[in-house]
Parts: structure tokens; sequence; C-alpha cells
């Protein structure tokens, strides 16, 4: 019998035989954490304590499994490296020289995986910044087809490493413009941004070793690197500002990193007219995580030097 079929007693006769929220998931097919909040819910009404007692099932629930779906993904990563670029807004027929360095540094590198740190589409076609001077913007047809381009050179260097794509504000607006103008449309394929992507999995945030978060945005500006590692209790790498830096932070738990992604745009790009020409403190780049013993070294930083040269551990190379 399934969980959400039995009783407040039947529930705690089968707790009291299983004693695991994963076991008891296993056995009623249910989602591990829909079990978790079924016994707490009962434990409150009813003023009892439903313990777990099995030895073999006593570890603590991994954050990865604490929500639903694909809000999560995660790996385990002893020794490797995984490259994280964020914020291509890819536009058809311009190939950017951060692009080049990243195509480069995979091949060079081999990471076990490559994360796109959202914004891979940009969809300024239906934004909500209004079109100026009558710019001629990419059809919603026509980026795809680029990212499809970009995403698929990438695919081809990728040599079985594991794709992930968190999603930003940007990739979203495909399925928010269909959701918002074409509700009929629900759930027919081709309305969703994944759907032409197959090979990248798809999520807001991916979990690495469990305490290295990579995910599209949370704190802004310049300082936000930081101020997302003080704030989670982990390391956390965001893409959103444009900004590239990795910033160590200490506590009495350790040291964590702050790693924010920079664009693999170029921050002059006709995506970003709607700047109106300011000055923009945003890096052309990409970054790379190092792992060893399990454990997240200082995260580094590839940074467009100039046209058709990169930076990269105190020395300029040509893409």
């Amino acid at each position: 019998m399934a969980a959400y079929f039995l009783s407040d007693e039947e529930f705690i006769r089968e707790w009291n035989k299983i004693g695991s929220p994963q076991k008891f998931a296993e056995i009623h097919k249910q989602d591990v954490r829909s079990i978790y909040n079924r016994r707490r819910s009962i434990e409150t009404r009813h003023g009892i304590e439903l313990p777990t007692f099995n030895d073999q099932r006593t570890s603590k629930q991994k954050k990865i499994e604490q929500t639903e779906g694909h809000t999560r993904r995660g790996f385990n990563v002893e020794k490797g490296r995984v490259i994280v670029f964020s914020d291509a807004h890819f536009w058809p027929d311009i190939t950017t020289t951060a692009y080049k360095g990243l195509l480069e540094a995979i091949k060079e590198f081999k990471p076990t995986a490559i994360i796109c740190n959202g914004d891979a589409f940009d969809g300024a076609g239906i934004s909500r910044h209004p079109r100026m001077d009558f710019d001629k913007l990419p059809s919603v047809k026509e980026e795809l087809e680029a990212c499809q381009h970009y995403l698929g050179g990438i695919e081809k260097v990728a040599k079985g490493a594991k794709l992930f794509w968190p999603m930003g504000n940007h990739d979203q607006r495909l399925l928010a413009s269909v959701v918002n103008n074409l509700p009929a449309f629900e759930g027919v394929t081709g309305t969703c941004l994944k759907d032409y992507f197959p090979m990248w999995q798809s999520c807001w945030s991916v979990w690495i070793n469990e305490d290295v978060i990579v995910k599209h945005r949370w704190k802004g500006g310049w300082t936000g690197g930081r101020n997302n590692a003080v704030n989670s209790g982990v390391s956390m790498v965001t893409g959103h500002t444009h900004v590239l830096s990795s910033i160590p932070y200490n506590d009495y738990n350790g040291t964590r990193y702050g790693v924010q992604t920079g664009t693999l745009a170029d921050p002059n790009g006709p995506q970003f007219r709607y700047t109106e020409d300011t000055p923009k403190d945003w890096n052309s780049g990409f970054v790379m995580l190092s792992f060893e013993e399990g454990k997240l070294l200082q995260p580094e930083t590839f940074r467009v030097f100039d046209e058709d040269r990169m930076e990269f551990r105190g020395k300029i190379y040509s893409v």
C-alpha cells in the first residue's frame, strides 16, 4: 500500500517496523522528502516522536535529496576539475574570445563536468526591455539555433563530461512567454528551452560533494560572491552579475569560496545595448574548479585579455 493511502495509525505502525525514511520511501514508492514531511506532520499532530532507529540508515539526509524533481542535481568529485561558464547570451554569428578559450580549456583540462550556469539564451525579442532605435533583434528561432550551434560545439569537445545547466532568468523568458501568452500550449514539445538541449541536465542548482553549490544567482553586485559564501555556509559559484572573481572566506568552520563566473559574451556586444554605453564592471571569461581529496582548491579564472587572447595563471594565451 502506497504511503499516501496510509492512515496516521497505519503510518506509525509501518514506521515502527521500518525505522528509516529512505527505506520507507523505497517500500511505499514515495519521494523521500514526502516521507520526512508526513513524519513531521504526524509527530506534531499526535505529540509523539518517530525516531530513526535502523543503524544502517541513520546517515544524515543528503542535501541533494531534500528537494523534489530536478530542482537540485549533484555529483561527487574526489579528484578532478569542473569548468563553469555563464551568461553567454549566445547571439547569431558572434563567436567570442571567451567561447574559443572555453573550448581550448575543455580540451586541455578534460573536466569531469561542464556547467552552463544560466543565461545561455538571451531572449532579446521577448524581453521586458523595449526595442531601441529600431534595432534588428534576432528572432527566438535564430537565438535557439545559435544556442544549439554553440552548445553543440561544447558537446563535441566534452568527451564524456557531465553537462549541467542551472537555469538563468534570461533562460526562463521562452517558457514565461508561452505561459503568459499561450497557456493552452502547456506541455507541447518545443515550448520549454530544455526541449532543444537533451544532452544538458537542467535544474536550479548543481551540488558538488554537498559543500559546493553552482547556481545562476543569489546575492548581487561586485561583492555578491563573498556575500554568497558568508550567507550560504558553503562555497557558492554564481553568474548573473557578469563579474569575474574568486574570493576565499574564512571562519571557524574553515575556508569556503565565493565565485562569480563573468560572462562568456563580449560586454560590448549587441545583447547589452540596453546599458546605453555606460561603464560596465564586467569581465569576459569563465572559471575552473579543481578538487583534491574531495576538497575544493582555490578556484581559477580564465579572463579575456584582448581580441583572440586570454590570460590564465599569469600567462597570456592565443585562442
